[in-house]
C-alpha cells in the first residue's frame, strides 16, 4: 500500500503501538471511538460478546397459542402461526425486552398425542424445558380446560425444579376468567389470564416473567463441568455404537461434577484419562419408529446438542458417499459457531480403492471445512478411539484463541502491504485497524473505510489460520465501516 494509496489515513495503523503483544479490547474500542468518532454511524456488528441473558421456554399442547404468544411478546410477527396442530417443529430462539430486562425467549414445537406414547411426549417437552430454561411459561388453552397431558406437563416440571408460570391463554372477555381460574387445580400457582391474540394480559405476564428470572441469566450457554460434546450424524452412521464402546468399561456414572448437575440425558466419558460430557445422548440410544417421529426428534436433538455443545463430533459412515444431508449437518455446526472434528467411522470396511474416493469426496464436498481435524475410528473394533481425545482438545484449542491486539494489527499490515484489496469504481477499501472481539469462536472486526469484497474477507481468515492456527474452529470476519465525514464548510 503506497502513501498515494493512504491518502488522509495515512499511518493509519500507528492507531495501535503494533507488536507490543497489548491485548486490550478496551484500548481498541477507544481507538474506533477516536478514529469514526463517537458522533458517526459506525455499520457491522457490535464488539461486545453476546450477554448471559435468561431464558423464557414456552410450552405447551399444540394449538394452544404459544406462536402467537411469542409474537405478542417480541411485538412483531417474527412465529410462524397456523390453526393446525404442530406447525412449530423446532425450537425457535428469539431476544426479548421488558421493562429494560433482556431475555431469550424460547418458542417450542408441542407435542402430538397420536404419534407417540403421551407420557414419552410430555417428558420430551418437559424435559428440554427444564434443561434449556431459566423459566417455563406453560400454556394452556382456556376454552379448553385441563387436559391429560397438561397435567403430566406439570407433574414433570415440577420434578425439574425450574419455576413455572402457568398462562390460560384464549381468555378474550371476562366471563371467562372463571374458566380460567379452574385451572388452579393444576397445581402449578395461580394462572395468569391472557388473550396473545389480542393482547389482554400480556403485561401482566411480562411482569410476572421478568420477576421470576435469577438475578444473573444462565444463558445455558456455559455450563460448568467437563467439556461438553454434542455426537452428530445422519441415521445409521454409528453413533450409538461410538457412544456404547466410548462408555462401555470406562463408563464413568457421575451424580454432580464440579458444581453442576448431569443432565439425566448427558452422559460423562472418559477418553485416555480425560473426562467428557456427551450431551443429549438420549436422542442417540432412543429408536423412533413411527412415521412422523424420527424426522422431529432428530431435528430437535440436533438444535439442542448444539445450543449446549463446546464442540461437535460429526460422524460419517466411510464405506458410503459423502451424502448432501452429511454436508448440511457440517454446515449446521459451522454457522452455529461451534468447534468442530470429522470422524470417519467404519474404517475397518473401508478398502484401498473406498479410501481413495473418500479423499475425493472429501476435497470436492468438505474443502470449506478443511481446518477441522479428522480422525478415522472404527466404533466395532475400538480402532483409533483415543485419538478422538487429541482431535477435541486441539479443537477446543483452537475454539479459545486469542490473539493480541498489537500482533494481529501487524499481521493486518504486512498483509495488506502485500496484498491490498482490488481497487473497484475507482475507490479502494482500507482497514484502519481490527481487533479480536471474542472468542469461542474467535470473530475479529475490522474497522474499515468502505465494503471488503467476500473473497477478500476470505483471505484474510486464510492467512489467519495461517499465521494462528485456530484448528477445528470457525472464525468470523466482520466489519465496521466508517460512514463517509462531512466537510465543515
Amino acid at each position: 500500500m503506497s502513501s498515494e494509496d493512504i491518502g488522509e489515513d495515512e499511518d493509519a495503523f500507528a492507531t495501535f503501538d503494533v507488536g507490543n503483544g497489548e491485548d486490550d479490547l478496551a484500548a481498541a474500542e477507544a481507538a474506533a471511538a477516536a478514529e469514526f468518532g463517537e458522533d458517526e454511524s459506525v455499520h457491522g456488528v457490535a464488539v461486545e460478546p453476546e450477554e448471559m441473558l435468561p431464558v423464557a421456554a414456552i410450552v405447551g399442547r399444540p394449538n394452544v397459542g404459544k406462536s402467537t404468544l411469542v409474537n405478542r411478546i417480541l411485538g412483531r410477527r417474527a412465529a410462524v402461526v397456523e390453526d393446525i396442530p404442530g406447525v412449530t417443529r423446532d425450537r425457535v430462539r428469539y431476544e426479548s425486552e421488558w421493562a429494560g430486562t433482556k431475555f431469550w425467549l424460547i418458542d417450542t414445537g408441542g407435542w402430538d398425542l397420536h404419534s407417540q406414547g403421551l407420557a414419552s411426549q410430555v417428558s420430551e417437552q418437559a424435559r428440554r424445558a427444564a434443561v434449556d430454561a431459566d423459566v417455563v411459561v406453560l400454556v394452556v388453552d382456556a376454552t379448553v380446560g385441563i387436559t391429560d397431558g397438561d397435567a403430566e406437563a406439570v407433574k414433570m416440571l415440577r420434578k425439574s425444579g425450574t419455576p413455572v408460570l402457568l398462562v390460560a391463554n384464549k381468555v378474550d372477555s371476562a366471563l371467562l376468567e372463571s374458566e380460567a381460574a379452574s385451572l388452579w387445580s393444576l397445581g402449578a400457582g395461580e394462572p395468569i389470564s391472557v388473550s396473545a391474540l389480542h393482547g389482554r394480559g400480556s403485561g401482566d405476564l411480562l411482569e410476572a416473567l421478568v420477576k421470576s428470572f435469577p438475578e444473573h441469566g444462565s444463558g445455558r450457554a456455559h455450563e460448568a463441568g467437563p467439556p461438553r460434546v454434542a455426537l452428530l450424524g445422519r441415521p445409521n452412521v454409528g453413533k450409538s455404537s461410538l457412544l456404547n464402546k466410548l462408555a462401555g468399561s470406562q463408563r464413568s456414572v457421575v451424580d454432580s461434577v464440579a458444581g453442576t448437575t448431569v443432565d439425566p440425558v448427558d452422559e460423562l466419558v472418559d477418553i485416555a484419562g480425560k473426562t467428557w460430557r456427551f450431551v443429549d445422548t438420549a436422542g442417540i440410544r432412543r429408536r423412533v419408529k413411527t412415521a412422523s417421529g424420527p424426522e422431529w426428534y432428530a431435528s430437535l436433538r440436533t438444535q439442542s446438542a448444539l445450543e449446549r455443545s463446546e464442540v461437535c463430533i460429526v460422524l460419517f459412515d466411510a464405506s458410503e458417499e459423502l451424502s448432501e444431508q452429511d454436508v448440511r449437518i457440517v454446515s449446521k455446526v459451522v454457522d452455529s459457531g461451534r468447534a468442530l472434528v470429522l470422524a470417519m467411522n467404519k474404517w475397518d470396511l473401508v478398502d484401498e480403492d473406498r479410501r481413495y474416493m473418500l479423499d475425493r469426496e472429501y476435497d470436492r464436498d468438505l474443502h470449506h471445512v478443511d481446518w477441522a481435524p479428522r480422525v478415522n475410528i472404527s466404533a466395532t473394533t475400538g480402532r483409533h478411539l483415543d485419538r478422538l481425545t487429541v482431535a477435541l482438545e486441539a479443537a477446543l484449542d483452537g475454539w479459545h484463541t486469542r490473539v493480541s491486539t498489537g500482533r494481529l494489527n501487524q499481521f493486518l499490515k504486512d498483509i495488506v502491504a502485500a496484498h491490498p484489496h482490488p481497487i473497484r469504481g475507482g475507490k479502494q477499501p482500507r482497514i484502519l485497524f481490527g481487533t479480536q472481539a471474542s472468542v469461542a469462536p474467535p470473530t475479529f472486526v475490522l474497522f474499515t473505510t468502505g465494503f471488503l469484497e467476500a473473497n477478500y474477507r476470505r483471505f484474510i481468515e486464510r492467512r489467519l489460520r495461517e499465521e494462528f492456527g485456530f484448528e477445528g474452529s470457525p472464525i468470523r470476519v466482520d466489519m465496521r465501516i466508517r460512514a463517509k465525514r462531512k466537510r465543515r464548510k
